[in-house]
């Protein structure tokens, strides 16, 4: 019972940063703007390890690859902390490491789709509640992306957008059926290494 709950804390604490890195990733793949409190939170939690990193892995294509790759060595470093917990010999079994290094991949993935589920609800409630928020540029520049492709084919009905809630089905059914089953495929792998 204590280790579950450990667990829990380290988990909760971990994510916040992995989180953090991820959103900041996104932030400038979506070229959202900066300048609000959510972007300069999660520019002051990861500075630290993502400015220098910065320096030896330079970005790609537009792409933050430092913010991408602390995101997922602290994914990665958070499944080995979690593993030894609950009393995994990664000592004798190093082929675990493997399967877990996918498997971070494979949360990274599953966290990036909750980051444009809360976005895309965020901002939907920010266009009913208060549109000129000062944040709402940021949530549209996160969302635009995924909704664009649904008001294409969609109208509004009735004066209202109801693409955010088919983005939000689709973002559901992404994760039950491709990010689930590699889930399941990376912990079976994980499982395996260690019971050889």
């Amino acid at each position: 019972m204590l280790i579950t709950a450990l667990a829990f804390v380290v988990d909760a604490i971990f994510h916040i940063f992995i989180l953090a890195a991820l959103v900041r990733f996104w932030m400038q793949a979506l070229r959202a703007p900066a300048r609000n409190p959510i972007a300069q939170f999660t520019m002051a939690l990861t500075d630290f390890a993502v400015k220098p990193l910065r320096r030896v892995i330079p970005g790609l294509w537009g792409l933050d690859l430092a913010s991408l790759l602390v995101a997922w060595a602290g994914e990665f470093l958070l499944q080995v902390v979690l593993l030894l917990l609950f009393g995994a010999q990664l000592t004798d079994n190093p082929g675990a490491l493997t399967p877990a290094l996918f498997l971070a991949l494979v949360k990274l993935v599953r966290l990036s789709v909750y980051i444009v589920m809360g976005a895309v609800f965020i901002q939907a409630l920010l266009s009913w509640v208060n549109p000129y928020h000062p944040v709402a540029p940021f949530f549209d520049a996160l969302t635009r992306p995924f909704l664009k492709p649904f008001r294409k084919v969609v109208p509004n009905i009735g004066g209202v957008d109801i693409t955010p809630v088919l983005v939000l089905i689709a973002c559901q059914l992404v994760i039950m059926l491709p990010v689930t089953w590699l889930e399941l495929q990376a912990t079976g792998a994980i499982k395996a290494a260690l019971l050889a």
